[in-house]
């Protein structure tokens, strides 16, 4: 059983839309994840753009892949680095702690994790 950020079961991230490295709503991964998509993030308007400037447009739906393009308000299994590059740039998103995998921890620390945690 995959584990979050603070030690429990990790939860959904998002079932619609569908997210996740294995597309099954969590943000769980294994050794040929090589993007460690394991950030559950809540997606705004400027991380997005901030995205889409850094060579990954997440808004632009592609049906021929089932995905249909994200929105400000939408929860995304992120790339650590791409998380840790917004967090750096001042964009960075909040994220739910529950759904995040404790594999995160190995790079980044769970107090900044908890800055950015969404409110429950």
């Amino acid at each position: 059983m995959a584990k979050n950020v603070l030690g429990g079961e990790l939860i959904a991230c998002s079932m619609d839309p569908v997210t996740g490295f294995f597309r099954n709503g969590k943000c769980d991964t294994r050794a040929d994840d090589a993007g460690m998509h394991t950030v559950c993030a809540l997606m705004t308007d400027a991380f997005l753009a901030f995205s889409a400037e850094h060579g990954n447009d997440l808004s632009t739906p592609l049906p021929e892949h089932g995905f249909p393009g994200l929105v400000a308000g939408d929860s995304w299994c992120l790339c650590l680095s791409r998380w840790i590059q917004a967090y750096q740039k001042g964009v960075a998103p909040q994220i739910k702690l529950e759904a995040t995998h404790a594999s995160v921890l190995e790079f980044v620390e769970l107090e900044t994790l908890r800055q950015y945690a969404v409110e429950r």
